[in-house]
């Protein structure tokens, strides 16, 4: 029998878009579909009718009538922190995948889940690609990195020849990432590059990076180059970055390094006694691999854009930013 559901926004969908709500929880849905729904007012929030524009608030109510398809009912969800432990590694890498072939995979890794395991981490990226193994027992393959907080693209190789490959281009530097971050303050210019020689260093809060003089011991050059997409007053900027090295914790120093530290950035957020943080934006790192290009083992190339995670869009939604002034 076909059930209505009335379906509770979370807290960490505030200021969500409707379609985009949908997009998470029924990723099988039509767009198209959910507009007939939309304007025959099956679909409707806290009772009333609502467009696809809409955004919706924590608490709000919506209606959900039976959608026909098992793929458009079964929800998926936002990846966040509670979400992954209720549901097994095979099911959380399905529902980060954006691209797959036979060769390349391409996820958009949640802010909060590490790639690599160390210490006090007992789930990441590595051990859950087990449950991907082939019919030979080739588990796929990592072949490069994000930090744990930052979100988005993170690319996999099926194969070990596609693993060879695919290491082999950004250890060359034959790929392309653009990143998007918001930092406090406004930089100028707006449009630049950073280059800094950068040096690891062991602090009581763990590993961090710091800006060295090149000849220092261990210290490795780092270059970026950054535009701003938009700024809020002169307190924030939206900023596009592309690392040309690939560094730890590259963008994160460099944008500290230039005095505009990314928002909710733990370790490289310094600011004065006075500052105080932006009421309803989330405490979390500001920092989303947007996009990926990179050549593919069997020629041309994979090109694939990631979107932002929940609490980046909670920010844009506060701060007025329109992705569609990316020029994406």
């Amino acid at each position: 029998m076909a059930v209505i559901e009335q379906v509770k926004v979370g807290d960490d969908e505030a200021g969500l878009r409707l379609d985009r709500w949908f997009k998470l929880h029924y990723p099988g849905l039509g767009f198209g579909h959910l507009q007939k729904l939309l304007r025959s007012g099956q679909v409707r929030v806290d009772g009333g009718r609502v467009k696809s524009d809409t955004r919706i608030a924590p608490g709000q109510l919506i209606r959900v009538p039976p959608i026909g398809t098992d793929a458009a009912r079964a929800k998926a969800g936002p990846l966040t922190t509670n979400t992954m432990k209720r549901r097994g590694d095979g099911d959380v890498l399905a529902q980060m995948l954006i691209y797959e072939d036979e060769k390349v995979l391409v996820f958009n890794k949640p802010a909060g889940l590490a790639v690599q395991g160390g210490s006090g981490v007992s789930r990441h990226v590595d051990s859950m690609l087990e449950a991907w193994r082939n019919k030979r027992g080739e588990k796929p393959r990592l072949v490069h990195r994000l930090d744990r907080d930052t979100s988005g693209c993170l690319v996999v190789a099926r194969t070990r020849s596609a693993a060879v490959f695919l290491t082999r281009m950004f250890r060359e530097r034959d790929t392309k990432k653009t990143y998007w971050a918001i930092v406090k303050g406004v930089p100028n210019p707006k449009e630049g590059r950073i280059s800094t020689y950068l040096v690891k260093e062991e602090t009581p809060d763990g590993d961090r990076m710091r800006v060295a003089k090149h000849g220092d011991e261990g210290a490795d050059h780092a270059l970026s180059h950054y535009r701003q997409i938009d700024q809020a007053g002169q307190q924030f900027a939206w900023m596009e970055f592309e690392p040309y090295t690939g560094r730890t914790h590259q963008l994160r120093v460099h944008a500290a390094h230039i005095g505009h530290p990314i928002l909710g950035d733990p370790k490289y957020f310094e600011h004065d006694t006075n500052w105080e943080f932006p009421g309803g934006v989330q405490k979390r790192l500001h920092l989303h691999a947007r996009r990926i290009a990179i050549p593919h083992p069997d020629g041309g190339a994979v090109e694939q854009t990631s979107p932002l995670p929940p609490h980046m869009v909670q920010t844009f939604n506060l701060f007025g930013f329109d992705e569609a002034e990316s020029g994406d």
